[in-house]
């Protein structure tokens, strides 16, 4: 065990030495001595301390949890392949075939920062969050600071624990009975295609129990009311109302869904996303 944490730390070093920041969605300042990420930015896109990232390096730090390899190999934006070879190396089994994935290929990663412009979410085929700019934040609250097994959709929506208190009140053009639906769909359709995945099971398990409306959509809804474009008024705690297009992108042989808000160009709600972009969703007299 102690050379395959070993390997762990040096894989860490390594593909982080390998990762651009600008492919990372973060800007390289001046003074850099090494062209890859370095060890505070994969904390921050992990959504780890930068301790734990220096132990895990150094081989002190043992037994990372699967969320933690998973967030950090999203972070590192590896392949299939290099992600399945840092579980092997953290001595934990790989996602099987038959769950749902939570890997992000780096094309999209990289697409994604690139439109840093715009806030973006990426989702897994259960609406459980794995990847998200600054700009999601700003507009939507932090992700970071919710635990991993909250970042879904639905449990924000139905479910009573921090996700759904961390939920800003968003407003469907839709309606919001069928916007929920058209969520419960998509979660049923992937648990008539993960029927072996565990983490899913207990998402539909939790919701049925906590959720009279939940309950009611699963019995009722089918795969046709799944959730696409939509226009959404989200109530912002600083900005006030913003309207804005939410486009639902498919990636073709991921599974994911990549979650898209932008507004006409010169409009009001345009105005507010650069507010929004300059100041990180705080207020100029509520900085530090």
């Amino acid at each position: 065990m102690a050379a395959s944490r070993s390997d762990f730390g040096a894989l860490l070093r390594a593909w982080r030495d390998r990762l651009s920041p600008a492919d990372a969605g973060l800007t390289a300042t001046a003074g850099r001595r090494a062209p890859g990420l370095r060890r505070e930015e994969l904390a921050q896109l992990a959504g780890l301390s930068v301790d734990y990232v220096l132990r895990l390096e150094q081989a002190r730090a043992k037994h990372p949890s699967a969320q933690v390899v998973g967030a950090l190999s999203r972070a590192l934006q590896l392949s299939r392949a290099e992600r399945d070879q840092l579980y092997r190396s953290a001595g934990l089994l790989p996602p099987q075939d038959g769950t749902v994935s939570t890997h992000v290929p780096p094309g999209i990663q990289r697409l994604a920062a690139r439109l840093g412009d715009v806030p973006i979410g990426v989702f897994t085929a259960d609406w459980t969050l794995v990847w998200w700019n600054t700009m999601w934040s700003a507009l939507h609250g932090d992700p970071a600071v919710l635990p991993p097994a909250e970042r879904n959709l639905a449990r924000a929506l139905f479910g009573d624990g921090a996700a759904h208190a961390a939920l800003r009140p968003v407003q469907s053009e839709r309606g919001q009975d069928a916007f929920e639906a058209s969520i419960v769909a998509d979660v049923k359709d992937s648990a008539s295609r993960y029927p072996a995945d565990a983490r899913l099971g207990r998402l539909v398990h939790d919701l049925r129990e906590q959720s009279a409306v939940f309950a009611h959509h699963w019995a009722t809804q089918t795969s046709a009311a799944q959730h696409t474009t939509d226009r959404k008024t989200i109530r912002h705690p600083e900005v006030g109302d913003i309207l804005l297009d939410c486009d639902v992108l498919i990636v073709p042989g991921a599974d994911l869904r990549m979650v898209t808000y932008t507004a006409a160009t010169g409009s009001s709600d345009a105005g507010k996303l650069d507010l929004l972009r300059v100041t990180g969703g705080r207020t100029a007299t509520a900085r530090p």
